[in-house]
């Protein structure tokens, strides 16, 4: 590496493994390098937030990222994703053609939230759908013995949620909204709230007991905390209980 994870405000959470909580809506975006390939989980709300992961990016591993995990297709967490060009994209399957046909949608719930007309539109006009969307889950290999498992786990908070597993001492689980710890979970329209509760069975499933579970937005979290949340959300089946987010945020 030729900096440190906090020179630029990231988190280590392992060997080669940080995030950073984006400002504005206090998004996680993270990184996994291996020998070979970095991957860069969600790509934050504008175009020049993402230039700025990938700047970042590049002065943290001395090298591009070559793979993009989308956690799930709102605004604050891929419309930074053409920033990154020649970049392999992933994505829960159906993610692809749903970006491509909610394009007007993506634009307006980005205005509706704050960012500005132009740099909407410009997200929206360059973006990138994924090349490879998983149903079930798919390896990647990084290099060096570095492995990565993308879960296809929705819907749930989204029609579209999309985990990552790095294993390791402890194993790291980047949950996407799936979880959040700065807030109450949100569930807009897009949402399945009765079915989220097993998806955080499977985040749990797949991290154990001792792993760092790392939300869409706010502080990395334990087992009990992800456990707590998922006996908070069984009691809720109403849509509309959970929280009160437009979908297209968080």
């Amino acid at each position: 590496m030729n900096a440190s994870w906090e020179e630029f405000g990231w988190e280590r959470l392992g060997h080669g493994v940080g995030r950073r909580r984006l400002p504005g809506w206090d998004a996680t975006v993270a990184l996994v390098a291996g020998a070979d390939g970095v991957l860069l989980y969600d790509t934050g709300s504008t175009l020049r937030e993402g230039a700025e992961v990938r700047a970042q990016a590049q002065a943290l591993l001395g090298r591009r990222v070559t793979h993009i995990a989308l956690s799930h297709p709102h605004f604050d967490h891929v419309l930074g994703t053409a920033a990154f060009c020649g970049t392999q994209v992933y994505g829960a399957v159906g993610m692809a053609g749903l970006l491509k046909l909610g394009a007007d949608d993506l634009r307006a719930s980005a205005v509706r939230h704050g960012v500005s007309e132009h740099d909407a539109a410009e997200a929206v006009d360059a973006l990138v759908a994924p090349h490879h969307e998983v149903c079930g889950e798919c390896t990647l290999d990084l290099g060096g013995g570095r492995q990565v498992v993308l879960v296809n786990v929705g819907p749930a908070h989204s029609s579209h949620d999309l985990a990552v597993l790095v294993p390791g001492s402890p194993a790291v689980v980047l949950c996407g909204d799936l979880v959040e710890e700065s807030g109450e979970p949100q569930a807009g329209r897009d949402a399945v709230p009765s079915r989220w509760p097993a998806a955080l069975d499977r985040l749990l499933a797949l991290g154990g007991e001792d792993a760092v579970y790392v939300p869409g937005h706010g502080a990395v979290v334990d087992a009990a905390f992800v456990r707590h949340q998922r006996d908070q959300l069984a009691v809720l089946h109403d849509p509309e209980g959970i929280g009160g987010a437009p979908s297209g945020v968080s």
